[in-house]
């Protein structure tokens, strides 16, 4: 019981938060969705970090080095640590400045009057939401996982038996994301954001330190690096070159998530971004090296789990066993943090979207006013956050499978979209269009081929062949429903056939008028 105590301190602590900020707050919309435009330089890093830290990059990373080893830490951490900062710096500035002058809140308000689009905005708007919602599935997800793991008794049968059910877990975790984001609005989800990123920080380095305790990291390293079956764990040789490389893209979706993109808006000053990208690669590191470094360990001291397929829990699994009750509940507290961080954007950014893009847009702020769109908002949290939490019931895969292949592979390959709007004058909604069905099909086309050609679990064989020209393997599958095409991940042909029909579609259809091109890319242009 001491570790969920502990944790029922955090979330009834992150609650009072929020409460806070909501007394603090005012009854306008750029209020609630956007703090008013006036998120200090700390107070954005802190935020903006944790917006893009979810259960991902905790569970999911420390379950993926239990199964591919060392190696994904420069998979993943190490292009996201160079990536990230540099959209933020040549992409979030300007959007920000852009966004600023002329009071977009959101993406699509932003390309609508761009590209003097209608309907193709909201085209957009229903793929960002698609891609969206599976990305909050795995923070429900997580959280759930958490709780359960670290409830574990011994039950009179001798097996551990958790005090929490999943169920339950995600629940607890979708009611307090609610609360949050429902009464906090923006201001109450940063405020949050602020001890939650200092928390999940922490985290690592506290979690290395109490199990190093107890184990003996040299030692387990040496044997894994003499064991036959353990030696490519510790190097990078379970991870096809082209894979790893393949995956410099994916960080990419960062700026076109929503959360991102409407964190970027809400900064008070540009000062901010340049701090953000000098911090940010650090915080990276933080993160991401205890927990690749701890699932690895993990494979050698619980290597029964690969059978189970449930890697995503190594983390909760090592801290039960190896560190103290009071101390596990602590680093739980410091994951859910990680996991409720970013969802709590996430919601809210899909609530800021929803009433922004479709119900201003459509003229529901004329008939109701400015309270009511934040009723609406607020509604509409209600809403989305119901569908996560049914969704992420049923859903099977692993975090770091579902977050890959239909969230960040997605967003990636929309940033032609974003990057086209900001710094192309040629560019058009037509060609806006053509990327965004394309991206829409490749992610249908690609879960249709994972279903049709699924590998079963216990299936001798990683990946089967599912397309060959002139003996050639053009397109394999893997067991965890991975694409693959010429051996890198499907997030190389989305995002450049993205580019390529962004380019083709723009330059086949009229731009747009002078005076929007000119709105938007002056003479003598200030931002």
């Amino acid at each position: 019981m001491v570790p969920l105590v502990v944790i029922g301190i955090y979330l009834a602590i992150v609650v009072y938060i929020s409460i806070f900020a909501f007394r603090q707050g005012k009854s306008t919309g750029e209020d609630f969705f956007l703090a008013s435009r006036t998120i200090g330089s700390l107070v954005f890093f802190l935020s903006l970090f944790a917006t893009n830290m979810t259960a991902f990059a905790i569970l999911g990373s420390s379950g993926l080095s239990y199964k591919l080893g060392i190696g994904v830490f420069g998979l993943m951490a190490t292009s996201s640590g160079f990536v990230i900062p540099m959209t933020l710096f040549f992409i979030g500035t300007r959007l920000w400045a852009l966004g600023k002058k002329h009071g977009h809140m959101t993406q699509v308000e932003y390309f609508r009057d761009r590209w003097e689009c209608s309907t193709i905005g909201t085209v957009i708007f229903a793929l960002s939401v698609a891609m969206l919602v599976p990305y909050m599935i795995i923070s429900i997800k997580g959280g759930g996982e958490v709780l359960s793991n670290i409830s574990q008794q011994l039950g009179p049968d001798g097996k551990m038996v958790p005090l929490i059910s999943e169920t339950i877990g995600c629940l607890i975790v979708a009611v307090t994301v609610t609360i949050i984001v429902f009464f906090g609005g923006m201001r109450g989800t940063v405020w949050v954001n602020i001890f939650q990123t200092i928390l999940f920080l922490l985290f690592g380095f506290v979690a290395v330190w109490a199990i190093s305790r107890k184990l003996d990291f040299g030692e387990i390293i040496q044997k894994m690096g003499e064991s036959k079956t353990e030696n490519a764990l510790v190097t990078r040789s379970k991870i096809d070159p082209w894979f790893f490389w393949s995956y410099t893209l994916v960080p990419l979706s960062s700026i076109m998530f929503p959360h991102m993109s409407i964190m970027c808006l809400s900064a008070r000053k540009v000062s901010a971004f340049k701090r953000t990208v000098v911090v940010y690669p650090i915080a990276i590191m933080l993160i991401w090296l205890p927990c690749v470094f701890l699932g690895v360990i993990g494979a050698h001291e619980f290597p029964a789990l690969l059978k189970t397929g449930k890697t995503d829990g190594i983390l909760l699994l090592m801290l039960a066993k190896y560190a103290h009750p009071f101390l596990a509940g602590i680093l739980g507290a410091g994951i859910i943090s990680a996991v409720m961080g970013s969802d709590c954007h996430q919601v809210l950014a899909v609530s800021t979207m929803f009433t922004k893009d479709i119900f201003q847009y459509y003229g529901g702020d004329k008939k109701y006013g400015e309270k009511g769109a934040v009723y609406f908002g607020r509604g509409f949290i209600l809403l989305i956050t119901v569908i996560a939490f049914v969704i992420a019931l049923y859903t099977k895969e692993s975090i770091f499978d579902l977050a890959v292949r239909f969230a960040f592979s997605g967003f990636a390959a929309m940033s032609p979209v974003m990057i086209a709007a900001l710094f192309w004058k040629r560019s058009t909604k037509w060609g806006a269009l053509a990327s965004t069905l394309y991206v829409g099909g490749m992610l249908i086309g690609f879960y249709c081929l994972s279903q049709k050609f699924a590998i079963p679990i216990d299936a001798k064989t990683p990946f089967v062949p599912i397309w060959t020209v002139a003996e050639k393997v053009v397109l394999t599958i893997y067991k965890n429903g991975d694409i693959r095409f010429f051996g890198m991940h499907s997030v190389v042909p989305m995002v450049f056939g993205s580019a390529i029909a962004m380019v083709i579609g723009s330059l086949l259809t009229p731009p747009p008028s002078k005076a929007t091109i000119e709105k938007y890319f002056p003479l003598n242009e200030s931002v």
